[in-house]
């Protein structure tokens, strides 16, 4: 079941953001090297839970959580801009331990159902090129996005 994030699931959904990152830090931490990933990413382990919070401390009507049998299985944050016609899907991420599929699909689903009844135009997603974000490509590839705008940043130590 897809619903509205409360209080007492933002605990929860911070922990699954946390372990479902640690992959992608790991990629930092290869690509980037100790140095550079040290001033980039403060905290791997609590990083991205910080960023979860700081979310619905600001913007809990934009929060859902997907719930099977009683348990938070994953999350999904999101933007909606009626000025421009867009909607933002951010943060998102479904417990790494849930084993199961189209958890991410029902919480797209019900985004961009929301970002309809909203009137917005369109909606947008943001992820990487690497490999630790394939399966987030794929995912939204599924889930319909289809106009994609690629982008490379460079770092150089000086």
């Amino acid at each position: 079941m897809i619903r509205a994030c409360r209080a007492e699931d933002v605990e929860t959904i911070k922990d699954i953001g946390n372990r479902a990152w640690q992959p992608i830090y790991d990629m930092y931490l290869d690509t980037y090297g100790e140095d550079l990933f040290a001033r980039m990413v403060s905290d791997r382990h609590v990083i991205k839970g910080e960023q979860i919070q700081s979310y619905w401390d600001r913007r809990p009507d934009c929060i859902y959580v997907c719930e099977i049998e009683n348990k938070i299985v994953g999350f999904v944050t999101f933007r909606i801009d009626t000025d421009s016609g867009f909607g933002d899907i951010g943060n998102n991420a479904v417990d790494p331990t849930c084993g199961l599929k189209g958890i991410g699909q029902q919480l797209y689903a019900a985004v961009l159902e929301r970002f309809r009844e909203e009137g917005l135009t369109y909606a947008k997603v943001g992820t990487g090129l690497d490999d630790a974000h394939a399966p987030a490509r794929r995912a939204y590839e599924r889930a319909g996005f289809d106009i994609a705008q690629q982008d490379v940043t460079y770092y150089k130590k000086l």
